[in-house]
């Protein structure tokens, strides 16, 4: 039983980390999709393990209350689920997960902006999603680098918390 408590009193405390990130990610003032809410999505269980992705879909449920829902919130949430769950597929070197960083962001804007197509905004026709994708491209950009940045920061953050972990 203590062993158990022990690992549920970590689980939390990694728990609360990272809704403590992923909240100031999404209110500090930013460029449209400039947070680290991707590279968080790919690395929380890519590192830490998929039991992390309620705690990812917690955060969004949490942030969404005050930021407000909006018509693709399932398509964002839902999104943020298949990052996890893929996460775990490239998490063997840094190469593979700068390349699974990558590909959670391409992810994201494929599924989000098809959600948005859905809404008919565009048009439901296949104009009407080209349309939508090509004017999500601006937002893309956003999110490619941001996730990059993010994802360099985990890095080295993960690294050193590594060097610190082999010392102690």
């Amino acid at each position: 039983m203590k062993i158990d408590n022990v690992l549920l009193k970590n689980y939390l405390k990694i728990t609360f980390g990272v809704l403590l990130v992923i909240i100031v990610s999404r209110f500090i003032p930013h460029p449209p999709n400039f947070t680290a809410l991707i590279a968080l999505s790919f690395y929380v269980p890519a590192i830490l393990g998929k039991k992390y992705i309620p705690t990812l879909l917690l955060s969004f449920v949490i942030t969404d209350l005050i930021i407000g829902f909006h018509q693709i919130i399932l398509f964002t949430w839902g999104s943020v689920i298949l990052i996890g769950l893929v996460s775990s597929y490239f998490s063997f070197s840094l190469k593979s997960r700068i390349s699974g960083a990558f590909l959670s962001a391409c992810l994201f804007f494929l599924i989000t902006n098809f959600g948005v197509w859905l809404t008919g905004v565009y048009g439901l026709t296949i104009d009407g999603l080209l349309l939508c994708y090509t004017m999500a491209i601006p937002f893309f950009g956003y999110t490619l680098v941001s996730t990059l940045l993010y994802s360099g920061i985990i890095e080295i953050v993960n690294s050193q918390y590594k060097k610190i972990k082999k010392i102690i």
